[in-house]
Formats: C-alpha cells, sequence, structure tokens
C-alpha cells in the first residue's frame, strides 16, 4: 500500500512473454470484476497499481481485485 491511496505490487517473469500473458489474463480478470488497473510492463517486469480514481484512494474493489491477483 502506497500512502493509503493505492495498492502497488511488482511482478517478475521469465521473460516478455510471459509477462504479456499474466498481463492479458489480469485484464481479463479485472473487465470481469468492473476494475481498470494501471499496468506497466517493461520487458520481463511487470507493475500492477489498483486505486479508485472517483475516490482519490482506496475502495472495498481494489481490495478484492489485490486479493484476485494474489490467488492467480
Amino acid at each position: 500500500m502506497v500512502e493509503g491511496k493505492k495498492i502497488v505490487k511488482e511482478f517478475k517473469f521469465k521473460d516478455f512473454i510471459e509477462a504479456k500473458y499474466f498481463l492479458d489474463l489480469i485484464s481479463v480478470i479485472a473487465e470481469e470484476q468492473g476494475h481498470h488497473p494501471v499496468f506497466t510492463l517493461i520487458y520481463n517486469k511487470l507493475k500492477i497499481t489498483l486505486t479508485t480514481h472517483a475516490l482519490s484512494g482506496l475502495s472495498e474493489n481494489d481490495f478484492i481485485m489485490a486479493r484476485i491477483i494474489d490467488s492467480v
């Protein structure tokens, strides 16, 4: 958690293909959840940021999405 306003997690993969696959998978889940994380993909590293812009902070949905991502 960063400043109580967002949840950030970074993942490292073997290569770009694995990182992109994970990004695609999380994108589909996020769309189903009505959530739109911020993704930063740099070769084999993916950073996912969760926040609710309308609240300028975190909502229950951000924590739900974080739990889903951790379970994938």
